[in-house]
């Protein structure tokens, strides 16, 4: 993970870019002590689409040795992003 800025725009969630990249999304600053990572294990049909449905989280530390630093599972996207915001704002002391 290398820090520095990047070109481009991207999706802002409070505050903060939110970048997706097939099943995997990471929300936060590289700038940052740690940042959230989340990946979907598995999907659901619904109605005829397929949404997240297991769904690891992770707060990831961004210096040399990216380690983690709390881990947890949730049962779709917006349950793991919730409770990976509540853990990586409480890490950076926000």
């Amino acid at each position: 993970m290398a820090k520095g800025n990047v070109n481009g725009s991207y999706l802002m969630y409070q505050g903060k870019p939110l970048i997706r990249q097939d099943n995997a999304y990471v929300w936060g600053d590289m700038n940052d002590k740690a940042v959230l990572f989340l990946l979907v294990l598995s999907n659901k049909e619904v109605n005829g689409h397929e949404i997240p449905d297991n769904v690891l989280i992770q707060v990831l530390s961004t210096d040399a040795s990216h380690t983690c630093l709390k881990q947890g599972q949730k049962n779709g996207l917006y349950e793991a992003l919730d409770l990976g915001t509540v853990w990586l704002k409480k890490e950076l002391g926000e």
